[in-house]
């Protein structure tokens, strides 16, 4: 996703000078392209991710519309106390870049996973967080973040396009249909390619579930859809990041808010590092019960 983030910040500082972008030492081989167009709006704030942010907030209080960027563990945890004091309380428009979202940058280890940055941001006041699942939906996210001017946090991963025949539900969309569903799959970020691969690969799964993604926490969930998917009985959230905090547990809440029961609940998110090792992504996925085989049984489960 990092390559469409740069084409659209690209196009939309082209477009307006009241854009600037500040990195915290990263995006090398990556933003050239940003740092040519934007020449001295473009910034290097080293390895300084606290100032970084504090200094957005002034840019922004002046008017000015900024991009924060960094891997997701350092946008997000180093600067969460700026953030929260001088951008959100404020609700300026400061918008946090983290790449590499959950367990992206894999053997590299736990300093460099993001798999709580969402339950951090997502509390606090005025900000809205924003995790694609797919590549091309990027230039339409960014394009929504600098329109709304509040607080943001943009998690990019590694997605593939959407598949065909997807359908937006307001911060919902849904990739699989089927006549007569077993059950629902809300996935949250790239690891919905896995669930994806899940029905793809199953001789007994296929056409019996249909699934979405989320694109927006804090979430909000219409009525109609939550009830659409009670009708199922069955229901598995799929994310790359702890339940705590996460889509699982603030799904819960709108749920039952809305008096809506399912015969199953299931939640499949990040458990940190049961066996105390790093490996890549795909190896913490397994670890966590995210990986295909994983997603198969527990919807084989719902067939049962």
């Amino acid at each position: 996703m990092r390559k469409e983030f740069s084409a659209a910040i690209e196009r939309l500082a082209a477009a307006d000078e009241q854009i600037i972008f500040i990195t915290g030492d990263l995006g090398y081989n990556a933003l050239e392209n940003v740092a040519a167009v934007m020449g001295p709006r473009f910034i290097n704030a080293g390895v300084a991710e606290q100032n970084m942010v504090g200094v957005a907030a002034g840019m922004a209080y002046k008017g000015f519309k900024v991009f924060c960027y960094s891997i997701a563990p350092f946008a997000v945890y180093r600067c969460l106390e700026q953030f929260r004091n001088d951008v959100c309380l404020h609700n300026l428009p400061v918008f946090l870049v983290g790449n590499g979202g959950g367990y992206g940058y894999g053997i590299m280890g736990s300093t460099h996973h993001a798999i709580e940055d969402l339950a951090c941001l997502s509390g606090l006041q005025n900000v809205k967080t924003w995790i694609p699942a797919f590549a091309d939906e990027i230039d339409a996210t960014v394009n929504a973040i600098v329109a709304e001017g509040r607080p943001a946090y943009l998690r990019l991963g590694a997605g593939p396009k959407t598949p065909e025949g997807a359908e937006t539900a307001g911060s919902f969309k849904k990739i699989v249909s089927s006549e007569n569903p077993k059950g629902t799959v809300v996935a949250l970020g790239p690891v919905a390619a896995n669930v994806l691969k899940a029905l793809e690969t199953s001789d007994t799964l296929g056409n019996q579930f249909e699934v979405y993604t989320a694109l927006n926490l804090p979430l909000e969930l219409p009525k109609e859809l939550g009830r659409q998917w009670a009708e199922t009985q069955n229901l598995l959230v799929v994310e790359e990041h702890v339940s705590i905090g996460g889509l699982a547990q603030q799904l819960s809440v709108k749920l039952l808010e809305n008096g809506l029961a399912f015969r199953k609940f299931v939640s499949l998110s990040a458990q940190g590092y049961p066996e105390g090792l790093y490996g890549d992504q795909s190896y913490h996925q397994r670890q966590s019960g995210l990986d295909t085989t994983s997603i198969q049984e527990k919807l084989a489960g719902f067939l049962a």
